[in-house]
């Protein structure tokens, strides 16, 4: 199974109808084949203001791609689809190989340069996923105020 894994350093792309790519967030990359995605946060201030650093933020599962004309590359869905946002666990706690890889060896996404035993985490995180629900999810400022991707980036 071939999983992308990337950090994250904002919310709100993908929406909590699962639609990957509303705001043209992470571009081509969106394009690549792969049969599941793992959305972590990452560890900058960005990330650390919206509560998600270095947690399981979403992941997605058998992508179905829409190309649209207005975009850089396609709006994927995924017929298996789960959001924690914030609410997620630590990313070390199910898969500290992996995390070891993107936050200590700084890897912005991962999809075929996975060692065997990384690869085994992924895998790991998407059957833990398939059991767990998603979380239905509030404003994530402490003003109330929705910040998501959406007030930070254009739609295309």
């Amino acid at each position: 199974m071939r999983i992308l894994t990337y950090k994250r350093t904002h919310i709100g792309d993908p929406d909590e109808h699962g639609r990957f790519g509303i705001y043209d967030c992470m571009g081509n990359i969106r394009d690549y084949e792969y049969d599941a995605v793992i959305g972590v946060g990452g560890i900058g201030r960005e990330p650390r203001s919206f509560g998600i650093d270095r947690k399981i933020n979403w992941i997605g599962i058998t992508p179905r791609k829409r190309r649209t004309s207005n975009r850089r590359s396609s709006e994927v869905t995924f017929s298996f689809f789960r959001r924690w946002e914030q609410r997620g666990p630590l990313l070390e706690t199910l898969a500290p190989l992996l995390a070891r890889r993107l936050y200590d060896k700084g890897a912005r996404f991962l999809l075929t340069d996975y060692s065997a035993e990384e690869h085994a985490e992924a895998e790991h995180i998407l059957t833990w996923a398939v059991h767990r629900r998603a979380e239905r999810l509030t404003s994530s400022s402490r003003s109330g105020k929705p910040r998501t991707c959406k007030y930070r980036c254009k739609p295309s």
